[in-house]
């Protein structure tokens, strides 16, 4: 255990100390550059923030469904689900907006430090006329309708497959979960 310590801690020092050299030899050019890259990928950086925000409600949401349909009485779901979406809104409403706003504070001195790390003044230069080109911007905005199309091919090319292997899948672990805990048997 102390070994493994040992080592994860030299490696942040080490991964700490390249960075420091890294950022000694950054230009106002480099982080110009890592700038205008940080700034394309604004959208993408808001996008991974939300998840993370809202992925404990989702995980949430999952389990209070799972109890509501087992333990709450039928009369009662509706409204105690009304009542938890309400909970949940206030807390995607008060937290998706901070954790968005670190993250893009927190995105110069992270991404932008490995971007100044890894890429040469070149490098980043290319990137952030990349990112900003109306090629890409074009491309980024027909990558719902590229998915949708692929998604919509891909579900009539596989579900003749797939749909048996999930009806099968269902079974498996019905029969299961029936076994440890018979449908009329108490919960516990």
């Amino acid at each position: 255990m102390l070994k493994k310590l040992l080592i994860s801690t030299l490696t942040l020092s080490f991964a700490f100390l390249a960075v420091g050299t890294s950022q000694a030899q950054s230009t106002p050019a480099k982080q110009a550059y890592v700038a205008r890259v940080l700034k394309a990928q604004q959208p993408v950086i808001e996008s991974t923030a939300t998840a993370l925000a809202e992925r404990p409600a989702i995980e949430m949401i999952d389990r209070v469904n799972a109890v509501i349909s087992t333990r709450v009485a039928p009369e009662k779901r509706d409204a105690l689900a009304k009542d938890i979406q309400g909970d949940v809104k206030k807390y995607l409403d008060e937290t998706v907006p901070f954790v968005r706003e670190r993250a893009i504070k927190l995105a110069p001195q992270t991404i932008g430090a490995v971007l100044e790390a890894q890429l040469s003044e070149d490098e980043l230069k290319q990137l952030a006329t990349f990112l900003e080109s109306s090629a890409y911007n074009k491309f980024q905005k027909a990558g719902g309708d590229m998915q949708k199309s692929l998604l919509e091919k891909l579900l009539a090319d596989t579900r003749a497959t797939v749909e048996p292997k999930v009806t099968a899948l269902d079974q498996a672990i019905g029969k299961r979960l029936n076994a440890a805990a018979p449908p009329n048997a108490p919960a516990k």
